[in-house]
């Protein structure tokens, strides 16, 4: 079983006809420096869009940019700390001046596991700027510019979880974070008119650098293998026991911001092998 990040296969990536995806219009994507921020932003950027990916990490950021030249796609990195509103605003100024901001994706994330009680309040803190204030943020400073577009459209994608349906323990702050997100999207498709649409991913595991991190601690904390916390405690309620690629995610996500989806307006795309819905 390789537990590794895979790379990008260009041969995996999704591409779509659709006449919005023009490199006259922006696309947006937070986290891009690793995991299904980096696979999201360079499969909008080999979908023809110009991509302002973002992500804290100006170094692993830099090298989603490479990645995605190679694919023959273009995409500007812009180093930000989403928790700060200073660079929250910039960002966007940063997006206008590429052309038509169209697509927001908010992938970024991090995670803290600790029961309710021994939870501390600065982790919290980060997680909800992060998780949930930066893409309102976003959210709300990208929608009036969509509405300026010819069009009058726009589309934003959020990053929610099998935590945005059902809780696991000592995750709290991390399910309240993705069961936002949900309501987040909702709300704004509620306020779009048919025109702003939003709508959320729900996966299981990925092979991301946060999900990969946590599977030889587990394996020592259990005394099992690497491959068992994977198939038996990661995969446990899934009857797929294989992580998704990140590629697969992001392509999740390209179905959703392109014109195949236009009655996706609000809604949820639950990809978990079965974790929530089966039995």
């Amino acid at each position: 079983m390789n537990l590794n990040e895979p790379a990008i296969d260009p041969g995996d990536v999704l591409r779509l006809s659709d006449p919005a995806f023009v490199p006259d219009n922006v696309c947006i994507v937070t986290g891009a420096g690793t995991g299904i921020g980096r696979a999201t932003a360079v499969t909008a950027a080999a979908n023809n869009l110009t991509v302002l990916g973002v992500d804290i990490d100006a170094t692993e950021g830099e090298k989603t940019r490479e990645i995605a030249r190679d694919m023959g796609g273009q995409m500007v990195f812009y180093k930000a700390d989403l928790t700060d509103d200073r660079d929250v605003e910039t960002t966007v100024a940063e997006a206008r001046n590429l052309g038509v901001v169209k697509y927001l994706v908010n992938i970024a994330g991090t995670q803290h596991i600790d029961a309710i009680e021994d939870f501390p309040m600065e982790k919290y803190d980060l997680m909800h700027r992060l998780m949930l204030r930066a893409p309102f943020y976003l959210s709300k400073l990208a929608i009036p510019l969509m509405k300026e577009s010819e069009e009058g459209t726009g589309v934003i994608g959020n990053m929610s979880s099998v935590h945005g349906h059902m809780t696991t323990k000592n995750k709290a702050v991390y399910n309240i974070a993705k069961f936002g997100l949900r309501g987040l999207s909702q709300s704004i498709s509620a306020e779009g008119g048919g025109k702003i649409r939003s709508f959320t991913v729900s996966t299981g595991y990925v092979k991301t650098p946060l999900a990969l991190h946590q599977i030889p601690a587990q394996a020592r904390q259990r005394g099992i293998s690497e491959e068992e916390v994977v198939t038996d405690v990661m995969m446990g309620r899934s009857r797929i026991k294989e992580m998704m690629s990140p590629v697969e995610v992001a392509n999740i996500f390209i179905f959703g911001i392109s014109r195949h989806a236009k009655y996706m307006v609000g809604s949820d795309l639950l990809f978990d092998g079965g974790m929530v819905l089966t039995y």
